[in-house]
């Protein structure tokens, strides 16, 4: 006979369960977004290191596929661990993080280890990982700048008390890491640009600075065009004027202006294969990537076009897709919150992680030229894709704020009701 069922301890599971439903709060959109892309990573990483494991691990395939598991499974606890923080916390070490990345910053400009021709990782002790700082930076300058935001509402018109204090920062940050990461430094200056917008700055200060920035990138674009001979198809730049990685961000610039499809980069010519291959609506399948063997980093900066390979064009509009509801449920967050740091905290994270997606993507099929962004939760794991997480338990906690001040949190009676049996 089977045993008789023990009405207590279905009832303390039941418990459990509503317990664990109350503590993980927020946006269940966001949450669901957030899985759907852990799980696309999962399985896009799996099949781009295939190879590579291969080669590095004599035969065992699932190296990266446990590795990338590993960094999931602790980016959504460091999520549900963030999320349950109260924001205002933040508003508490914005300015002691920012003071921080800023040393960490300029140790890395000099010091850091330098990987695939950039100087941007510093080595962490005793776990003996690399961390790219200026993920931590940017960080820090959002919710610094969130802060600033919500403090300087009444003086925010004034260019002196209003425009300053919230640009310096911008540019200290943007500086320190345009020397390493162009591309980063260029996103984070955009995206800071767009939350002043929003935060009610001077359109005329904002177009002053956009002017002031465009003036280096004008400078850089007449460059490569100078320095580019048409009729031998190459750079004519001397040596003597490389310094830093100047040259190449030249060679990138010139590469999407001139090449030609017999002098098409090899990386954008893999990739362009790999989108060709996938076709509109299927694609070949999951695990069955052949441009993984031959495209340059397939796993981390050029993982969109194996996922167009294998999903098909279909697959790669469904990333789109969710990225923009992922957009979508941070501006509704952003215009439900009464208190203006929480929102502009949610903005400025969604934003910074939306902008560097659809800058991935559009390298990916060609329509920028090369930089070194990932793409946010399908790249594989490191820190940069624990400090994404850490975003999105920001954004979760102000999410979680709204709801309990909208009322949507559980009723506490019927759990103090449920404790009391037995």
């Amino acid at each position: 006979m089977s045993e008789p069922i023990n009405i207590r301890d279905i009832t303390f599971a039941s418990l459990n369960r509503q317990r664990l439903l109350r503590n993980t709060r927020g946006d269940k959109y966001i949450w669901a977004i957030v899985i759907l892309l852990a799980l696309t990573s999962l399985l896009v990483v799996y099949s781009a290191t295939g190879s590579l494991a291969y080669k590095l691990y004599k035969g065992n395939t699932e190296v990266y596929l446990f590795k990338q598991l590993s960094f999931i499974i602790l980016g959504l606890l460091l999520i549900y661990f963030l999320h349950r923080i109260n924001y205002t916390l933040y508003t508490r070490v914005a300015t002691v993080l920012f003071l921080v990345s800023i040393p960490l910053l300029l140790y890395t400009l000099f010091f850091g280890a330098t990987i695939n021709e950039g100087s941007r990782w510093i080595k962490l002790p005793v776990i003996n990982m690399t961390m790219q700082t200026s993920d931590l930076a940017k960080l820090a300058l959002f919710m610094y700048i969130s802060k600033l935001l919500s403090k300087k509402q009444e003086v925010i018109k004034s260019f002196r008390h209003g425009f300053v204090p919230i640009i310096t920062p911008v540019i200290i940050i943007c500086g320190l890491i345009a020397p390493a990461n162009l591309s980063t430094a260029l996103l984070t200056g955009a995206t800071s640009l767009m939350l002043m917008f929003i935060g009610r700055v001077s359109v005329k200060h904002i177009l002053l600075a956009i002017m002031v920035a465009l003036i280096p990138v004008a400078l850089l674009v007449s460059v490569a065009v100078m320095t580019y001979d048409k009729e031998e198809g190459k750079s004519t730049i001397s040596k003597a004027a490389n310094v830093g990685r100047v040259s190449t961000w030249i060679k990138r610039v010139q590469d999407f202006m001139y090449a030609k499809d017999e002098a098409v980069p090899y990386q954008v010519q893999q990739a362009k294969i790999a989108i060709a291959n996938g076709g509109i609506v299927m694609g070949k399948g999951p695990g069955n990537s052949t441009s993984r063997n031959f495209l340059p980093h397939p796993y981390s900066d050029m993982i969109y076009p194996i996922i167009i390979e294998e999903y098909g064009l279909m697959g790669g509009l469904f990333i789109i897709f969710l990225y923009l509801a992922f957009l979508f449920r941070c501006i509704s967050i952003f215009k439900r919150c009464p208190y203006a740091f929480g929102a502009f905290l949610a903005l400025a994270l969604s934003f910074t992680l939306v902008i560097q997606a659809l800058a991935n993507m559009a390298v990916g099929v060609n329509l920028t030229p090369v930089t070194g962004v990932t793409l946010p939760l399908i790249s594989m794991g490191g820190t940069s894709f624990l400090f994404t997480c850490a975003a999105i338990g920001i954004i979760l906690s102000v999410a979680r704020n709204v709801e309990q001040l909208e009322g949507k949190e559980p009723i506490v009676e019927e759990e103090k009701k449920l404790t009391s049996i037995g």
